[in-house]
Parts: C-alpha cells; sequence; structure tokens
C-alpha cells in the first residue's frame, strides 16, 4: 500500500466516521429519510456537474451502470438510511463502532460466497471480532439500549457490505466523479419515495441543523464518497476495507467532543479486540508477493510482482 493510498484511507475514515456525528445532529430536527433523501439530491446533482466539468460523461458500461445502481441502493438508500433512523435513539459513537465491523463482514461474505480462502490468522480475526462485538453490544444492552435501533445498524453494517463489494464494477471505466454522482441520485429516488411512508415529516430550522446539514452534504457525503471510490480502484475491497477499523477511534472522538458521549470501560476493550480482529483478517487476506500498481486515470487497476 503506498502513501498516497494511506492518506487517502485516513482522510477517508476521518470524513466517514465524522458522518455519525453529523447525522446525530440533523435527526433532531428533521426527519431522517426526508433529510437524507434531500442531501444525496444536493450531493448527487453537485457530483453530476462538478463530473461533467472535469469532461466526464454518464455513458457508462452496462456493469457500471450495474454497480452504480447496487451501490447507491446499498451504500444509500440502505446503509445510511437506516443508520439515519436509527441515530435518533442510538448515540453516534455506537454506530459508528457497529459500522466498523464491515471488514469482517466483508471477509466473511468473500468466504462463503465468492470463494475466497481464509487462513488460520483470519479465522482467527473473525472469532475475535465477534467476541469484541458481543463485549460492546453487552454493555449497551446493559445500559438500557434501544435494541430496534441497535438491529437496524446491523442491518445497515450488511448493506454497506453488499455495496462494497459491488462496487468493483463501478470503477472498471473511470469516470469516477459520475458514478458518485449517480448513486446519490439512486439513493436520494429511493428515499424521497420511502420517507412519506414510512415516517413523519418535519423539519424543525436551526442553526445546528443548517450547519450539520452543509457539511454532511459536502464531506461525508461528497468528498468521503469520491475518495472511497479512489481508494476502492486503488488498491481493492480488501485492502480499502482496511481504514474501516479508525470508525470508532475516529467516530468516539468527534461524538465525545462535540456531543458529549462518552466510551464505556467494556466499550474500550470490544473495539481494541475488534480492532485487533480486523487487523488479523487483512493481513491473513493479503498476498505478499503481490502489490497494487499505480493505477492511470480511468484505467484498470494492474499488479505486479516483485
Amino acid at each position: 500500500m503506498d502513501t498516497a493510498a494511506i492518506v487517502m484511507g485516513l482522510a477517508f475514515a476521518f470524513m466517514w466516521s465524522s458522518a455519525f456525528t453529523s447525522a446525530r445532529i440533523i435527526v433532531q430536527d428533521a426527519s431522517p429519510l426526508l433529510s437524507l433523501a434531500l442531501r444525496f439530491l444536493i450531493s448527487g446533482l453537485l457530483g453530476v456537474g462538478i463530473a461533467l466539468w472535469m469532461g466526464q460523461t454518464w455513458r457508462l458500461t452496462r456493469g457500471q451502470w450495474r454497480a452504480t445502481i447496487l451501490f447507491g441502493v446499498g451504500q444509500n438508500a440502505l446503509y445510511l438510511g437506516l443508520n439515519f433512523v436509527a441515530m435518533q435513539t442510538v448515540e453516534a459513537s455506537l454506530a459508528a463502532i457497529i459500522a466498523s465491523t464491515m471488514p469482517l463482514l466483508v471477509a466473511v461474505a468473500s468466504w462463503l460466497f465468492l470463494g475466497e480462502k481464509l487462513r488460520l490468522l483470519g479465522i482467527a480475526g473473525l472469532i475475535a471480532g465477534a467476541i469484541g462485538v458481543t463485549l460492546i453490544l453487552g454493555s449497551r444492552i446493559s445500559a438500557g439500549v434501544d435494541l430496534y435501533g441497535v438491529i437496524l445498524c446491523g442491518i445497515a453494517a450488511l448493506a454497506l457490505t453488499f455495496a462494497t463489494l459491488m462496487v468493483r464494477g463501478a470503477t472498471s471505466g473511470g469516470n469516477f466523479m459520475m458514478v458518485v454522482g449517480l448513486q446519490m441520485l439512486v439513493g436520494s429516488a429511493i428515499l424521497f419515495v420511502a420517507a412519506p411512508l414510512t415516517e413523519t415529516l418535519f423539519i424543525n430550522p436551526t442553526w445546528p441543523l443548517a450547519l450539520a446539514f452543509g457539511y454532511t452534504t459536502l464531506v461525508p457525503g461528497l468528498t468521503a464518497t469520491f475518495v472511497w471510490v479512489l481508494l476502492l480502484n486503488r488498491i481493492g475491497a480488501v485492502r480499502a476495507a482496511t481504514f474501516h477499523f479508525l470508525n470508532p477511534v475516529f467516530g468516539v472522538a468527534i461524538a465525545a467532543m462535540l456531543l458529549g458521549e462518552t466510551l464505556g470501560l467494556w466499550d474500550a476493550v470490544g473495539v481494541l479486540i475488534v480492532t485487533l480482529g480486523i487487523l488479523a483478517v487483512q493481513v491473513s487476506r493479503q498476498r505478499p508477493e503481490e502489490k497494487p500498481a499505480v493505477v492511470p486515470a480511468g484505467g484498470a487497476r494492474k499488479r505486479t510482482r516483485r
């Protein structure tokens, strides 16, 4: 993994983790699915406009269109939609911790459904991750956490896993910013239909809502997603997913600073175990004889042997 990929991964992890705090602020003053649909509409139009300015086109390949639609449904409509609903009752820090299990879920899905081999170290990492999550949820349940919200966060993590695996096809033909904008418009269209059917629509205009909405739209929404798509193309889903283990660290820190949320002892122990589990899984899936090469603009990712 080269320096550029590391910088991109760290930047993505910070921006992505900050979305949990801004989402928690938004859902206090606006219905979650409506606010998210509006965010995706604005981010998507901006993304498409920037892509056209960059000379990109929406004449995508059939595989790109398929992956873009699936990514829009999996990440935007399901993952973020469910998380927004859940954070009406669940703390931003807990949502970030649950989302951080995505690399473990990617490994399991690749093992079970894509035929990828998982070595003993990887299996140990999966077991460690399960133990860590159990410790965190056990301490939160004993403290009276909203189980419905936790379940929604869990389903959301599964949706993000699906989206991460599917996005490979969306990066194969370039036009990255166009792909980002279009998949947001897909999510927006779905959520505009779902919002009036599943929630009471309301917006309570406040400065915190305006600032959080603007930040979420431009930073986690547009910039982080663009960086994520570039990162997936540069180093692949397996290596890129590693950066999600930073979500609990960044997510808890930002939530503590802006929302005053705290992390208990068992939460901290669980996060540490989950982090070690994720690292074990990622190390077990790396091939030491191969390394990703720098990807030419608009080109497919190549591999070179040492």
